[in-house]
């Protein structure tokens, strides 16, 4: 007897963002949008699949504009069919792999914990599947909530997938991340001239429980004209949003942006390196930059030497020619004078006597932009410190946090 499908049972569930990220976090997240939408920026963790590529999303939405509607639909599933059975199959590799990664920590887990108490019992066969409740279910997105993800989910929830959509699609979670940086977060501010190891220091404080952010690690851009050597390329303004927004929210124990409830302070606020509004390409949101310059300042004064030997061991192997093009960039800001001599020493060798330039002009740049601040002498806090390293964690501790 031939079965009969029922497509009308075929459906799939919408949440709304808050919901969606939470329920998504462990699951498998997939961005059904073309290549260059998601390459532009995503929600952090999903993986891209897209239903068209660039061309043929371009010619669908052509269609739309210039025939209509009913045209446009058609034109789609000519492009969508072909691919189904295709990206069936690239979600099975998917949850998969995510299955058998998470399956083997568990496996870890469970013979660490058994070696610890000693059980004298044979250890679980490597061959038991774990229970990973999200083994068949799928979160998934497009622009705005419409036809693309709807078209995924139909075929993922017909082979017989759990998928979740997520409700206004990746618009609706671009007004999330914009709406969280309005909210009131409690910073610390690690402030210091350059040189001062302020990133080495806030890698210390979370290795101590603190809550941190970092904000260059998310910029891949270490801030000042030599802070792209040695770094990745910088993601786009709008994929820096989305991963800070990530960070402000689970840093400040938030789970939703609306919650207005829930303590910003954690057990002492967030500590954030205290930094220009601009980090090379990338802009810190208004809103939030305007938050960060009324937060304490826990600023390290650390002697010129010091710095500049650790500023040396930094960048004094990196490529010269990565040198000049840096120092060439803040000439009009550095001066003719001091330009002149500053490449003139790199050129010789002479990069103790380059890098002191440089971190007086930096000296001065940030000294500037620290008293330009309102509120400074209730704001700014004093360490006085030997020396640039790790062990400064214990300076910074001991003064008691601004209310």
């Amino acid at each position: 007897m031939e079965q009969t499908i029922d497509f009308c049972k075929v459906k799939t569930d919408q949440l709304p963002v808050e919901e969606f990220l939470s329920a998504s976090r462990n699951n498998l997240l997939i961005d059904v949008r073309s290549p260059a939408e998601y390459n532009h920026a995503h929600i952090p963790g999903a993986v891209n699949i897209p239903i068209f590529t660039n061309e043929e999303r371009s010619e669908i939405g052509t269609l739309y504009k210039q025939q209509s509607r009913e045209v446009a639909i058609k034109a789609g599933f000519d492009f969508f069919g072909p691919k189904m059975k295709k990206i069936v199959e690239e979600v099975e590799g998917l949850i998969d792999n995510k299955q058998f990664a998470i399956g083997n920590k568990q496996q870890t887990l469970n013979a660490n914990k058994q070696q610890a108490i000693g059980n004298k019992q044979q250890a679980i066969s490597k061959d038991v599947d774990c229970h990973l409740p999200f083994a068949h279910c799928i979160f998934v997105y497009c622009w705005r909530g419409g036809m693309r993800s709807a078209a995924f989910a139909w075929l993922l929830s017909f082979y017989g997938f759990k998928v979740y959509l997520l409700t206004g699609g990746y618009k609706a979670f671009r007004n999330y991340v914009l709406n969280t940086f309005q909210l009131p977060f409690r910073f610390n501010l690690v402030g210091g001239f350059t040189g001062s190891g302020k990133t080495e220091l806030l890698q210390e404080l979370r290795s101590g429980g603190e809550k941190v952010i970092d904000l260059e690690q998310l910029a891949s851009h270490k801030g000042s004209a030599f802070g792209n050597i040695n770094m990745p390329p910088q993601p786009t303004q709008e994929m820096f949003e989305n991963l800070l927004s990530g960070e402000l929210l689970d840093a400040s124990g938030k789970q939703s942006d609306s919650d207005k409830s829930l303590p910003f302070r954690g057990a002492g606020g967030i500590w954030i390196e205290d930094e220009s509004q601009r980090i090379g390409q990338i802009n810190i949101p208004h809103t939030l930059w305007h938050t960060l310059r009324s937060a304490p300042v826990y600023f390290l004064d650390i002697p010129f030497e010091k710095r500049l030997q650790h500023i040396i061991s930094e960048y004094g192997s990196c490529d010269k020619d990565r040198l000049l093009d840096a120092i060439e960039r803040i000439s009009k800001q550095l001066g003719g004078v001091e330009t002149k001599e500053a490449i003139e020493l790199l050129q010789e060798g002479n990069i103790e006597a380059c890098f002191s330039i440089l971190l007086k002009y930096y000296d001065k740049r940030y000294s500037k932009a620290l008293k330009g601040r309102e509120d400074l002498s209730i704001l700014l806090t004093t360490i006085k410190c030997s020396g640039v390293g790790p062990e400064n964690v214990h300076l910074l501790m001991r003064k008691p946090a601004m209310a």
